[in-house]
């Protein structure tokens, strides 16, 4: 395995504050992982452990068979770390932050050339441009040249889609697929749920938890119940109502639609009942079909 976390628990405040509570996951060489979960989940702290940033209050932590803290100068020299809030300088320009970085490192733009040619090719049109200046989907790729100058073993990628445009995150994907190609280990934390089919296994984190840990598939092929969604013109209403119906065993919002799934039975006659019910409450236009859950289904699943 390429990166070992066993039991680990991190606290702020003097203990007050629990941020990491008993985590424990493995990740193999070569693999594109996701650590998925709500801001304030603990996905933070546990890439800044790994990144040797923070000690852990109990548990271990260790990159390429090196221990996340005594062995912290090796493991530092295996990995790129790309933070959630872009830190690069933003008085320099782009070919400046990437020669600095290469020379801290102890390396050239020349060197490691070929493992950022296809995310710099997008970018050297600016190369005289300020960071501060760049969008925010330019600045991104930046920084994910930045963190591959050294040519690491493990990428950290913490939220690096967040507060970018949607065509961005799609090509930040993309780059990390050819990334992968190049049998880097992939570490990356998001809150978008819709980002996690993207990864080859992720783990589900709440209030610094791992509710589950599996590939997408894995994990949306374990949703217990059939799940279906219901609309109807005053939506708004219409949730308060469903949440009040014995029919119901579960409700919640997306998007135009409210996901519900419903207590055991025969779901025909279940389906009939309920609208029924919610007509005879004054709701018109009532559609109700059977859904596949996605993965935000299984978080909230797993999170009740």
């Amino acid at each position: 395995m390429d990166v070992v976390l066993k039991n680990i628990v991190k606290t702020y405040n003097k203990g007050k504050v629990k941020a990491v509570s008993d985590v424990s996951f493995s990740v193999e060489k070569g693999e594109l992982f996701g650590l998925i979960g709500p801001d304030g989940a603990g996905k933070t702290t546990i890439f800044r452990i790994l990144a040797t940033l923070l000690l852990p209050d109990e548990g271990t932590a260790s990159v390429n068979g090196h221990d996340a803290v005594n062995d912290y100068k090796e493991i530092r020299k295996r990995i790129g770390y790309m933070p959630g809030k872009f830190s690069l300088y933003q008085d320099l320009s782009v070919e400046e932050n990437l020669n600095f970085f290469a020379t801290l490192f102890n390396t050239s733009i020349e060197e490691n050339y070929e493992l950022i040619r296809d995310i710099y090719t997008q970018i050297e049109p600016f190369k005289t441009r300020r960071a501060g200046k760049l969008s925010g989907g330019m600045k991104q790729k930046l920084a994910l040249c930045c963190a591959l100058i050294r040519s690491p073993s493990l990428l950290l990628l913490d939220e690096p889609t967040t507060g970018v445009d949607t065509v961005s995150r799609k090509e930040f994907w993309e780059m990390l697929k050819g990334l992968k190609e190049q049998h880097i280990t992939i570490l990356v934390s998001t809150p978008y749920m819709d980002e996690a089919t993207l990864c080859d296994r992720i783990a589900l984190i709440q209030d610094g938890e791992i509710l589950s840990i599996n590939s997408p598939r894995k994990i949306i092929n374990q949703f217990p119940d059939q799940l279906y969604a219901v609309k109807s013109q005053k939506m708004s209403r219409l949730l308060a109502d469903l949440r009040q119906s014995s029919t119901i065993s579960s409700c919640n919002s997306f998007g135009e639609y409210h996901h519900i799934t419903l207590h055991q039975g025969n779901t025909f006659e279940m389906q009939k009942k309920l609208i029924n019910e919610m007509e005879h409450l004054g709701h018109t236009q009532i559609e109700i079909k059977s859904i596949a859950p996605t993965i935000e289904d299984c978080f909230i699943k797993l999170m009740s």
